[in-house]
């Protein structure tokens, strides 16, 4: 079974907790705090494997989730950073987050690596809460948590030539004539229900990869058939090798047969018009094809003077030497795969400048619901899961900061009263008014 296509699930490792602990040595009076760091969460990375054809692995594990830094520990001792969680893909893996379609990378030579979940960083111990005016402080951070989101890995076939035609031309048997791959042959449609690879390797030293992908039928582009099954693949290949049935047996004009093929190719993907294309005018062992062929020749002349026609056999190899010496030189003159792949991508500009633009960490929105009040801050969310609560100096710091950035004046202004319920992510607290100044408390 061929896997193309398949969605998972990731999460970086949560940063470990920093340590309250304090120097207790004998002889050292007052030796002051010793709380380590916690260490850092694993990333989940994922990374090329040239053994690898399918994505049948994520089939059966959906679930990637990094390991988790160690927490802090006492003589200002740092946690262990945890390892990276490294999973393997094959060459031609497209990763793309489901939420925004963002293309996270685009994977495609042996060793390239991405991180797709960032590990969490690890919390603060108390050795780093230190000042002039609190030499002993009771405060440490829980460790950030790592990024989690579900992923789309899609795989684009890594092919230098790739064979596209109508069901039953004959790529298979091409191929199989010219490598050693040994797809699955029959006299009827679809035969071909996934992409087959062979090496095809010339007398003069000289190789390329040729893959013969599923049959095309009208209406492709938009999914009819197997439709963008077999269009995504199309796209990795640098030259395309239109394969085409001059028998007419079956009834269908080879003309047409090629009008049709590259216009869904075009629908799908305007690029794929401008890619090099070779017709190989098959089946030519057979009593009609020799004026068929001239036809096509002709009708062809008026729309695309400058494709080229090359008649072959597969059934008795006749011009297959040719169509693969002459595939051979064209993949010479093109570009390096990288060069291609580089040129496809949205339009990267020469000379871009990319300027860091501060965000402002106390930007916050709050809004009411009956008696809550909830506070809406990616920063401040931030804030209250590292803030470890069971600590009296931790929830002043906490109270502090949320002074500064002036969400209890906002609060004032918004109407909350003393006893009212405050929200921030996943922790709840209660609004107090002391005075000129406000305090929050956690519940628990």
């Amino acid at each position: 079974m061929f896997v193309d296509k398949a969605k998972v699930f990731v999460k970086g490792g949560d940063g470990g907790d920093g340590l309250v602990a304090f120097r207790r040595e004998l002889y050292v009076p007052e030796g002051g705090p010793a709380g380590g760091d916690g260490g850092k969460g694993g990333d989940v990375v994922f990374r090329v494997d040239e053994g690898l054809r399918t994505l049948m692995d994520f089939r059966y594990q959906k679930h990637f989730k990094a390991p988790r830094g160690e927490k802090g520990r006492n003589k200002s001792q740092h946690g262990a950073n945890a390892e990276d969680f490294v999973v393997r893909v094959p060459p031609g893996t497209i990763v793309v987050d489901d939420d925004t379609g963002e293309v996270v990378a685009d994977l495609t030579r042996h060793g390239q690596e991405v991180v797709v979940a960032k590990g969490g960083r690890g919390g603060r111990g108390n050795t780093r809460f230190k000042a002039p005016n609190n030499p002993a402080p009771a405060i440490a951070e829980n460790g950030e948590e790592g990024q989690e989101r579900w992923v789309v890995l899609e795989l684009k076939v890594m092919a230098d030539v790739g064979l596209v035609g109508f069901p039953s031309v004959g790529k298979s048997t091409l191929l199989s004539v010219v490598s050693g791959a040994r797809p699955k042959i029959g006299a009827y449609h679809f035969t071909t229900i996934t992409p087959n690879l062979g090496v095809v390797e010339l007398g003069d030293d000289r190789s390329f990869v040729m893959a013969d992908l599923p049959g095309l039928i009208e209406g492709a582009h938009t999914g009819v058939g197997l439709g963008h099954e077999f269009l995504r693949h199309v796209e990795r290949t640098r030259i395309i090798v239109h394969v085409v049935d001059m028998s007419g047996l079956e009834g269908r004009d080879p003309f047409e047969d090629w009008q049709k093929i590259n216009e869904e190719l075009k629908l799908y993907n305007a690029r794929l018009a401008e890619r090099p294309q070779i017709v190989a005018a098959n089946k030519m062992d057979m009593p009609e094809s020799t004026e068929n062929l001239e036809q096509f020749r002709s009708r062809l002349a008026e729309v695309s003077p400058d494709t080229e026609v090359m008649p072959i056999s597969s059934l008795t190899r006749e011009g297959v030497p040719e169509l693969l010496y002459r595939v051979a030189e064209l993949l010479e003159s093109l570009p390096e795969p990288s060069a291609v792949e580089e040129a496809e991508k949205a339009g990267a500009e020469e000379g871009v400048v990319y300027r860091y633009e501060p965000r402002d960490e106390h930007d916050f929105t709050i809004r009411r619901e009956n008696d809550t009040f909830i506070v809406e801050s990616e920063s401040l969310e931030k804030l209250v899961k590292r803030t470890q609560f069971a600590s009296y100096e931790a929830v002043m710091r906490f109270a502090k900061i949320l002074r500064n950035a002036g969400v209890d004046k906002e609060l004032r202004n918004r109407g909350a009263k003393d006893g009212n319920t405050i929200r921030i992510g996943e922790f709840e607290f209660e609004f107090f008014e002391g005075g000129s100044e406000a305090y929050l408390y956690d519940d628990e």
